[in-house]
């Protein structure tokens, strides 16, 4: 059985790794602390976390003020509250003057699970990656959580970070490559491939393998940057095999799905199929219930990769 993680849980431990070397990083939160696993910065570095209450907007200005000042400001909260109440605070005061404020939301897609549709985020990546200039991450394990958010710290301007409820598998090993901008080949194939972001990843390795059962070699590509997206390997993808399936715990409508078919569109015509929500709220379930009924499974992903072939 494969290590699980949620990639919530990666985001606070590298917080507290990455608090120990660099004395200007602050984190803010929203009442939500221990949900967004900020608490464990809040306690390690209780002089640079600042909690601003039930407040996403006003946390978002102030962010932007901190950052002004000099700061580096990572500023959580779950995704819902963070791309959607503070969409406008995020846009005009971080974005228009480019700040560097990392946006680090939890609690994205269908999988928060429970708290049902008013929760689950599943247009997120679709604002975040229409405002100019704001890069756009959602890394698919514990693993490449860790090196995203060492990444976007790292990196000057602003940012947008999707991390999950759930643990997941954990795909790779510690030292992993990350870099912005970069897909990752997690599995080679030319008949299909398959393009998937953030939880999606597992499925499609998953998918993979009960394809190669029959006979049907498929690649797996993981795009953990939506924004800037990596052309290269999306276009050598659209080259090389059959047709691309892209997968994301999110809208089909403005998410990874779209991103693809951009590419594709511009640089390399290709059939694309795309596996995610279809134009529906959440609603309320257990994650791998709400997987089933919004059919982003992996035996979606198989059932799409045959009928593009």
């Amino acid at each position: 059985m494969a290590e699980k993680m949620a990639t919530r849980q990666a985001y606070g431990e590298a917080l507290v790794e990455i608090g120990e070397k660099n004395k200007d990083l602050v984190v803010m939160d929203a009442d939500l602390s221990k949900s967004t696993m900020t608490a464990s910065f809040s306690k390690a570095f209780p002089e640079r976390f600042f909690n601003m209450g039930i407040a996403e907007q006003n946390m978002y200005g102030v962010a932007a003020g901190l950052a002004a000042s000099g700061k580096t400001v990572v500023a959580s909260t779950f995704a819902m509250f963070a791309a959607g109440r503070a969409f406008e605070i995020i846009r005009n005061s971080i974005g228009y003057p480019h700040l560097n404020v990392k946006i680090c939301a939890t609690h994205a897609g269908v999988t928060v699970g429970e708290d049902g549709a008013s929760h689950q985020a599943i247009e997120d990546i679709s604002l975040m990656r229409s405002i100019p200039g704001m890069t756009v991450l959602n890394p698919s394990d514990g693993a490449s959580a860790k090196k995203a958010i060492e990444a976007a710290i790292e990196m000057k301007g602003p940012c947008y970070v999707r991390l999950g409820r759930a643990a997941v598998p954990v795909i790779y090993d510690e030292d992993m490559d990350f870099e912005i901008g970069k897909g990752i080949t997690v599995k080679d194939g030319n008949d299909v491939a398959i393009i998937a972001t953030g939880i999606m990843v597992n499925e499609a390795v998953i998918a993979a393998e009960q394809l190669a059962a029959e006979g049907i070699s498929a690649r797996v590509i993981d795009i953990h940057t939506i924004k800037p997206i990596d052309e290269e390997i999306i276009v050598k993808a659209a080259k090389e095999t059959k047709g691309i399936v892209t997968a994301e715990e999110h809208s089909v409508i403005g998410g990874l799905g779209s991103a693809v078919a951009e590419v594709t569109a511009k640089e390399a015509p290709a059939k694309v199929k795309m596996i995610g929500i279809k134009d529906k709220f959440g609603q309320s379930g257990k994650p791998n219930q709400l997987m089933e009924a919004y059919e982003i499974t992996a035996a979606d992903i198989v059932k799409a990769c045959k009928e593009l072939l």
